[in-house]
């Protein structure tokens, strides 16, 4: 493969175009400053672009501003838009994140909007209203839209007045077509691909030197489309790890500062099951000051969903857990080597050989560079909203976990946990790079050890030679080989 990687040509351009058509948008990071100021998740950053932009690529950065200033209001203009509802009896339009709530005692339906601190005691979802748009707000847990907000008056003393719910458009306004996805692989060399990849979350493949860099940044995806992979990364300040787990899909969740168990694993009062049960994955930053790492609930429970994706609470409420659990730190560049002990600084889960042992691989962000402009997307990319939803939809595809253990022969006496995560990590490599194949025999055993097999050994290695310096027991023991089953010819 062609480590060199050019500048976008012609040729490349319109094959791109051609696959994927509509979800693809120009974007140049460089010179949208101005959408930039507003600090949109690039999810909801692409879908304003492609909105008000032509064929060619050329931005109405008049009309897009517009847009953004009515639809996308700042937390900061929150009062204004109450004020316009309950005082001025306004129906008022704008993009944000929503959830609802069915009370079974009453049959009411309430809603809130997380981002602005409305809660559901003081909402409504009249019938009419959710009859006709239940379908699109129980999609998920959490849903983005462009509500329509209204008010309705207090009904006596004891009925206060709350803000209705008028209408609801959903944000996505595609429906996602996986086969066409996969099939669109066949067009591309592997090479093409991880560029397109790259584009998607918001990088300039051409910035980097070699294709082991461009790798090196499609680890941080393994997440987002395989569920239950347990990662860690730490890393030299600035190489962009909290702007790819927190900005690039509304689908997962980036904890930087104070969380409480509440938030992250379960409400007890509100009986309400953390972000941990709703999102795809839960990156936690900057572990090494995190307090809430200190606390014993939240250890045994985060231990309990990285073990078997569940947690039972003390009220015995059993959380189901899809979601992998990533954590994200900053290390010294003296402290940056495998071969010796990265976490001695970080909490005391981490000098734990059986809180280490669950999670599936190591990330080395020492062989990310630092972001720079050179390496911010210039160019025809996918949508990252559409690229997002795809890697979602696929950690529902059992079909390429069947061909990795179909393919990977395991070594006699392997240890469970070594198998679970280098298949776990395998399986969203093949997602990740060969989404086209549906059997053993559609990709070459080469392809598959390199850039499936041997990369997952590798991540869980570090975690296994880490458990022995945290243990001595632990010390000497590596990741058994695993080989590879060649498909039968027909």
């Amino acid at each position: 493969m062609n480590d060199k990687v050019a500048v976008q040509n012609t040729e490349f351009v319109e094959r791109f175009r051609d696959a994927f058509d509509e979800m693809v948008v120009y974007k140049d990071l460089k010179k949208s400053n101005f959408i930039s100021s507003f600090k949109l998740p690039s999810f909801m950053r692409d879908w304003v672009l492609k909105r008000f932009q032509d064929e060619d690529g050329t931005l109405d950065i008049d009309n897009a501003t517009e847009f953004i200033r009515q639809f996308i209001p700042k937390k900061d203009g929150w009062k204004d838009i109450i004020n316009r509802v309950v005082n001025h009896h306004e129906h008022v339009r704008f993009l944000a994140k929503i959830s609802v709530n069915i009370d079974i005692k009453t049959q009411t339906v309430s809603f809130e909007l997380p981002d602005f601190g409305l809660v559901y005691k003081d909402t409504v979802i009249p019938q009419d209203i959710w009859e006709q748009y239940s379908t699109e707000l129980l999609k998920s847990e959490e849903n983005w839209g462009i509500v329509e907000l209204g008010y309705q008056p207090p009904m006596s003393a004891k009925e206060p007045g709350r803000i209705m719910l008028m209408s609801f458009q959903d944000f996505c306004p595609y429906v996602v077509d996986l086969d066409e996805f996969k099939y669109a692989r066949e067009d591309f060399s592997l090479s093409e691909w991880i560029d397109i990849i790259l584009g998607a979350v918001d990088y300039n493949a051409s910035g980097y030197e070699n294709t082991d860099r461009k790798l090196a940044v499609i680890q941080r995806l393994l997440p987002f489309v395989e569920k239950g992979i347990n990662l860690m990364e730490l890393a030299p300040a600035g190489t962009g790890k909290s702007y790819l787990f927190g900005q690039v899909s509304r689908y997962g969740w980036l904890v930087s500062g104070k969380v409480t168990r509440a938030k992250l694993i379960y409400d007890i009062g509100k009986k309400k099951d953390g972000v941990v049960a709703i999102r795809d994955y839960v990156a936690l930053d900057e572990i090494r000051e995190a307090e809430y790492m200190k606390d014993t609930e939240i250890q045994s429970a985060l231990q309990a969903i990285m073990e078997n994706g569940k947690y039972r609470a003390p009220d015995n409420h059993e959380v189901t857990v899809n979601a992998g659990i990533v954590f994200l730190g900053n290390i010294s560049s003296s402290a940056m080597s495998e071969y010796q002990n990265m976490f001695s600084e970080l909490p005391k889960p981490f000098h734990q050989p059986q809180f280490l042992d669950r999670i599936h691989g190591f990330i080395k962000g020492w062989d990310l560079p630092r972001m720079t402009d050179d390496l911010k997307v210039c160019g025809w990319a996918l949508n990252s909203e559409y690229f997002a939803t795809v890697l979602h939809e696929l950690r529902d595809d059992p079909t390429y976990r069947a061909i990795v253990d179909e393919m990977v022969v395991l070594p006699k006496g392997a240890d469970t946990r070594d198998t679970e995560a280098v298949k776990r990590i395998c399986t969203a490599y093949l997602k990740l790079l060969f989404p086209n194949v549906r059997t053993a025999k559609d990709i070459s055993v080469r392809e598959f050890k390199r850039y499936c097999l041997q990369p997952s050994m590798d991540m869980r290695g570090i975690i296994r030679i880490q458990m022995g310096y945290a243990d001595e027991k632990h010390a000497g023991q590596t990741v058994p080989n695993f080989t590879i089953k060649e498909a039968d010819e027909e």
